[in-house]
């Protein structure tokens, strides 16, 4: 193809459904919020679907149960809006599992030098890619859930600080944060209350009992978005929607 400015075009926005990771703490509510979604089905990895009534297939104990999972929505006839996987890390033990089974060890560790982590990396590409059809060919959206960790953050011009993210190994953890249109932190919002001691001053934490998305990266946690959204939004898939819609509109 030859290349000149006859051949600049301007590109269009996306229209296509969102691909969201929500991070956070157990118990915090990722799974209601997934739970909220158009017309949901779950990819089940553990066990956080108590008390929620939800379409989902039986729990999936290996990586080719989840590639036949995403396959069977790509091929089958079905009215499903959206695709959960509950969750990522939960998940990435039987991705690991799948590569030490390659090469007949018992454990991903006991292959030299790392390469496992590096040759499980195909695999997390192959379930992305997966889901990709499911959004492109399918119109459906994808959650992915993950439980959050602490990590140390080595900033490039910054002293080293503590944050929130997504609890996967650093190189399946740099892939979906990559192919994301939006990262979520689920957090209980915390009010300081500064309580006078006589000589001193103590502030403490105090729950206000309401649920946000942070949307937007701080020094406090992973988060992103592609949408120009509010940096922190209410927990619930209707506010994610809503805060979405003006975008769209006025692309």
């Amino acid at each position: 193809m030859a290349i000149s400015l006859t051949s600049i075009s301007r590109t269009s926005r996306n229209s296509l459904p969102p691909r969201v990771v929500i991070h956070g703490d157990g118990g915090v509510g990722k799974s209601t919020f997934a739970a909220s979604a158009y017309k949901s089905i779950f990819l089940p990895f553990e066990d956080g679907l108590s008390g929620l009534e939800v379409d989902a297939f039986p729990r999936l104990t290996g990586y080719q149960d989840a590639i036949d999972a995403i396959a069977s929505l790509a091929q089958g006839e079905h009215e499903f809006g959206t695709v959960v996987v509950d969750s990522l890390d939960w998940l990435e033990p039987l991705v690991w599992a799948e590569v030490a089974k390659a090469h007949g060890k018992d454990s991903i560790e006991a292959i030299p030098y790392g390469k496992g982590y590096v040759e499980a990396l195909p695999l997390w590409a192959k379930l992305l890619d997966g889901l990709n059809y499911l959004r492109e060919k399918r119109g459906m959206a994808v959650i992915l859930i993950a439980h959050s960790e602490i990590k140390r953050f080595e900033a490039p011009d910054s002293e080293p600080f503590d944050r929130y993210q997504i609890k996967l190994h650093k190189g399946a953890n740099a892939l979906v944060r990559e192919w994301a249109d939006i990262i979520g932190w689920a957090h209980h919002e915390t009010a300081i209350k500064k309580e006078n001691m006589g000589f001193q001053t103590r502030a403490r934490g105090v729950a206000t009992g309401r649920r946000l998305l942070r949307v937007a990266e701080t020094p406090a946690c992973v988060a992103k978005n592609r949408y120009s959204l509010p940096g922190v939004i209410p927990l619930e898939w209707g506010a994610l929607m809503q805060a979405m819609q003006p975008q769209q509109q006025a692309a």
